[in-house]
C-alpha cells in the first residue's frame, strides 16, 4: 500500500449523530397509511425501462464509450461512498477544498439527493436503524428498503427525527450548501449532459448510444448498487461484530458498491473511515481515500484499533469472524 494505515484511538465527534438511539420507542397503534408518490413511481419506472434498453444498446457502443461508462460509474459512486457517506455523513476523515469540490461534483453525477439531504437521512438511518424513524427500514421488506421508500411519503417519525438532528457541520460547509443551492442545475449538467456529451463530441459516438449507456444505464446501476446497501446488506450475510443488529457482511454488495458491503462492521463502528476491518481489501473507496491522503488532499482518517474490534467480536459477534 502507498499509505500507512493510521490506527489512532477514536474520539467520536459528538456533533455527528450516527450512534444508535436505544431510547427511541415506536408509537403504539396502527401505522400511518402509505401515500404513494406517483411522480417518483413513474420516473423510476421510466428510468429502469431506459436502463434495460441500454443493455441492448451496449453492443453498439465503442470501447472508448464503455471505458467512459465505467469511469462515470466510479466517479459517481465515489460521490456517494467517499463523499456523502464517509466524509459528510460520518466525518470519518477530513478533505481539502479541492477534494470536497470533486466529491460534490461527483455526488451530483450520482443524483441521489443533494449532500445535505443524503447525509441527514443517513444519520437518521444509523440513529434509528430498523425502526419507523429509519427512512429505509429493512424490517418493512426488501422492496421497501431497496426502492420502495422512495416511492411513498416518509413516515412521520423520519421527518420528526431528521428535524431534531444536529446538522451545523453540514450547514457550515460551503461546498455542501453551494451544491444544495444549485442542485438541479448540477444534476442536469453532471448526471445527464456530461456523460452523454463527452463520447459524442470527443470520439464521435452516437448521441443515442451516449444517452442510453454511459448516462441512463450507468446512473441506474449506481442507484441500485447504493440501494443494495440498504436492502441486501441488511438481510443476507453474517454478523461477526454484532449479532444484535440486522446489518450484515455481504460480499456481493461490497463489490457492487465499491466497498460498502462490510455493513455489520460499519453499523458497529460507523466512524471508521474504511467502513471495514480489513482496510483497502475489496474496498475501492478506502483505496481512493488512502490515495487522496498520499496526495495531501485528505487527512485525519479515523480508524478502530485492532484491540477494540477483537473485544467487540468476542462480546457480541456471531462466531463467524475471520482475521482477514
Amino acid at each position: 500500500m502507498l499509505v500507512r494505515q493510521i490506527c489512532e484511538p477514536l474520539h467520536h465527534d459528538p456533533a455527528v449523530e450516527d450512534a444508535f438511539d436505544t431510547t427511541y420507542k415506536e408509537k403504539e397503534g396502527p401505522k400511518p397509511p402509505r401515500i404513494i408518490v406517483w411522480r417518483n413511481v413513474i420516473s423510476m419506472s421510466l428510468l429502469h425501462a431506459g436502463a434495460v434498453y441500454g443493455l441492448f444498446v451496449i453492443p453498439s457502443a465503442s470501447r472508448l464509450t464503455l471505458l467512459w461508462t465505467a469511469l462515470c460509474f466510479f466517479i459517481s459512486a465515489l460521490g456517494v461512498t467517499a463523499g456523502a457517506h464517509r466524509l459528510w455523513s460520518h466525518r470519518s476523515y477530513k478533505a481539502t477544498l479541492p477534494l470536497r469540490i470533486f466529491l460534490g461534483v461527483a455526488n451530483s453525477m450520482a443524483f441521489q439527493n443533494d449532500i445535505f439531504e443524503w447525509a441527514r437521512d443517513h444519520r437518521v438511518h444509523h440513529k434509528y436503524s430498523e425502526t419507523d424513524a429509519d427512512p429505509h427500514n429493512a424490517v418493512r421488506g426488501f422492496f421497501f428498503a431497496h426502492i420502495g421508500w422512495l416511492l411513498v411519503r416518509k413516515h412521520p417519525d423520519v421527518i420528526e427525527k431528521g428535524r431534531k438532528l444536529e446538522l451545523t457541520d453540514l450547514l457550515a460547509d460551503k461546498v455542501v450548501m453551494f451544491q444544495r443551492k444549485y442542485y438541479k442545475l448540477s444534476v442536469l449538467l453532471m448526471c445527464f449532459f456530461v456523460p452523454s456529451f463527452v463520447p459524442w463530441y470527443l470520439w464521435g459516438e452516437s448521441l443515442w448510444v451516449a444517452y442510453f449507456v454511459p448516462t441512463l444505464l450507468r446512473y441506474t446501476l449506481v442507484l441500485n448498487a447504493a440501494w443494495l446497501v440498504n436492502s441486501a446488506a441488511h438481510m443476507w450475510g453474517n454478523r461477526p461484530y454484532d449479532t444484535n443488529i440486522n446489518p450484515r457482511e455481504n460480499k456481493f454488495v461490497t463489490f457492487s458498491a465499491i466497498g460498502e458491503g462490510f455493513h455489520n462492521y460499519h453499523h458497529t463502528f460507523p466512524y471508521d473511515y474504511a467502513a471495514s476491518e480489513f482496510g483497502s481489501k475489496l474496498n475501492f473507496t478506502t483505496c481512493f481515500i488512502d490515495f487522496m491522503c498520499f496526495l495531501g488532499l485528505a487527512k485525519d482518517r479515523k480508524r478502530v484499533s485492532h484491540e477494540m474490534v477483537q473485544a467487540r467480536v468476542q462480546r457480541t459477534g456471531d462466531g463467524s469472524h475471520r482475521s482477514g
